[in-house]
């Protein structure tokens, strides 16, 4: 039996969210499982890409084997209902950018979960695989919109459950993805950011994003480029992206830009706007990052509604 699953690319902290808000993008892996019939063959894993963002030479720092991380989340799976995996083929087929803040890792998490999970006969409801992803990849701010789609805010309670909300994102509100073409590791990104942090920058992000809700549920674009701002990961990472600030200052007075943010971790950034020209959003960003010999690939896109699909 062999099954694939789906999977967008997924933007997580949207400015004031960390760890707990993200959106789906219309950008795809693919995840293949296939139960092997020849006993002994062991684990297969295949990674492969056509798009010409991903260097194929990322995947050779790839593990093969049972230090996967789509295998670890099929092994969780399967652990979970008392059984270890058999014989298993997994192919990946790569279109979201590696280590650019677009979750490339919770992508192929969530289709491995999906994946294993229907070769299984669907044990795991919606609850046990955000759980198990979330495990996995740390939180759930990136695996809440590569499952369920749309734009999400989520947190992890004490006994290990995730509680969530999805939200009706604007439909004139562009978000336009700006791809540098260098990468910035998670662990790296995470590095640099201070273990305790000030009451009052706590207290700021907490009332930001509030905003940021409240923004998108009343369609409120003035509230929304005020909320877009953050104190708690932002101005660390800042720093290990070249051209970040110069982007943010470059539209900050700019009435139809409602605001730039960090992808994740980065080095990705979201623009997001409403009615302003797309060209020279895109214009502009290629020219700083030009100036710092960075080529870019910016494109605006649609949340992604759909979530992650099994066929």
């Amino acid at each position: 039996m062999k099954v694939s699953v789906k999977v967008p690319a997924s933007s997580a902290n949207i400015g004031p969210g960390f760890d707990c808000l993200g959106l789906a993008l219309p950008i795809y892996n693919t995840i293949t499982i296939e139960e092997t019939v020849v006993p002994g063959t062991g684990i297969e894993i295949n990674m492969m890409s056509e798009e010409e963002s991903i260097d194929d030479m990322v995947f050779d720092n790839i593990p093969r084997d049972e230090n996967n991380i789509v295998y670890k989340a099929v092994q969780m799976l399967y652990n979970s209902i008392g059984q270890e995996p058999s014989e298993l083929k997994i192919n990946i087929q790569a279109q979201i950018p590696i280590a650019r803040g677009l979750g490339s890792s919770s992508s192929i998490v969530v289709g491995g979960l999906l994946a294993a999970n229907k070769l299984l006969g669907n044990p795991a409801d919606e609850t046990a695989l955000l759980a198990i992803a979330t495990e996995v990849e740390g939180h759930p701010d990136n695996v809440a919109p590569a499952i369920l789609g749309g734009f999400v805010l989520a947190t992890q309670e004490d006994d290990g459950t995730i509680s969530y909300s999805k939200l009706d994102w604007p439909e004139d509100w562009d978000i336009t993805v700006c791809i540098p073409d260098f990468e910035l590791s998670t662990d790296i990104a995470r590095s640099i950011l201070p273990k305790e942090v000030p009451m009052q920058d706590a207290i700021f992000n907490a009332k930001h994003l509030a905003m940021l809700m409240q923004a998108v549920n009343t369609r409120n674009p003035k509230l929304m480029k005020t909320a877009l701002k953050d104190r708690l990961h932002q101005p660390y990472r800042e720093k290990l992206v070249p051209g970040m600030k110069e982007i943010m200052e470059a539209f900050k007075h700019e009435d139809g830009v409602l605001g730039c943010v960090l992808s994740g971790a980065g080095p990705s950034l979201l623009i997001i706007s409403q009615k302003y020209d797309i060209d020279k959003i895109k214009s502009t960003v290629k020219e700083i990052w030009e100036k710092q010999n960075i080529k870019a690939e910016v494109k605006t896109l649609k949340i992604e509604e759909q979530g992650a699909t099994v066929y």
